[in-house]
């Protein structure tokens, strides 16, 4: 994977900490949630990335 991946998983992270502060924001538990957990999916596929260019390099 690329930088353009790893770009795409820092955009998604940041849309879901922004759906986060919104549902915090109106009150709204589901957007709330949907927003950790986008950012949850981001992590992970990030850490995905890690391990693929750790192997990579060897």
């Amino acid at each position: 994977m690329g930088l353009d991946d790893k770009i795409d998983n820092a955009a998604e992270k940041m849309g879901g900490k922004a759906k986060e502060a919104t549902g915090r924001a109106t009150d709204d538990e589901s957007l709330q949630t949907e927003g950790q957990m986008d950012q949850a999916k981001a992590d992970l596929k990030q850490a995905g990335e890690k391990i693929k260019d750790a192997f990579r390099k060897d």
